[in-house]
């Protein structure tokens, strides 16, 4: 059964029989917010991205829109979703935790709107954490609350603890078009 994360809470990535996640996804969903009397808001670019830290906070690779594969290929993107169009996860990164180099002590997945829109014209966003074996929800953090004048936020960061995998959902808003813009923010959170 998935756990419906709130901001700051963080889960094991052990599973029910002591088993740890291998494989897994970080989903990223959302709609555009519809405009006034219901009418269409037009189309939201929205990009996940995951950025890959060592224990000492430095950027060891990323994977992003610009670069769907990490270079030990551990993590793959599933391509620009420039619309929002659909049901579910619009963007999807996928992690083999198995793969992840040794060096890197956590992965920290953002959401950044390229186009420079702000959220407040983004409607039921959300980010799920996905089994990859059995495809099974794990969590989920509802990102409905992210309406307002920020154009990214730091979603979520799976991290290396005592060796074994857990995840922390941070949920803060930010200002940035890539990743790159959102470093500052992110370190805090390391």
């Amino acid at each position: 059964m998935a756990v419906n994360l709130q901001k700051g809470q963080k889960i094991s990535l052990e599973k029910a029989d002591g088993s740890s996640l291998s494989q897994i996804s970080m989903g990223l969903g959302w709609d555009v917010a519809k405009g006034i009397f219901g009418i269409g808001g037009g189309s939201i670019d929205l990009d996940a991205s995951c950025v890959m830290f060592d224990e000492l906070k430095r950027v060891t690779d990323t994977v992003w829109f610009r670069q769907l594969q990490s270079r030990d290929g551990s993590i793959r993107h599933s391509g620009d979703n420039r619309t929002g169009d659909g049901d579910g996860d619009d963007e999807t990164i996928h992690v083999d935790l198995n793969r992840v180099p040794s060096e890197v002590k956590s992965l920290v997945f953002t959401v950044n709107s390229f186009t420079g829109q702000n959220f407040g014209k983004v409607a039921n966003a959300t980010c799920r954490l996905i089994d990859n074996t059995n495809r099974t929800e794990v969590a989920k953090l509802d990102l409905s609350d992210v309406k307002g004048p920020h154009t990214a936020m730091i979603m979520a960061k799976v991290y290396r603890h005592n060796g074994a995998w857990k995840m922390h959902a941070i949920g803060a808003n930010a200002t940035g078009r890539t990743f790159q813009d959102l470093l500052p923010r992110i370190l805090p959170h390391l």
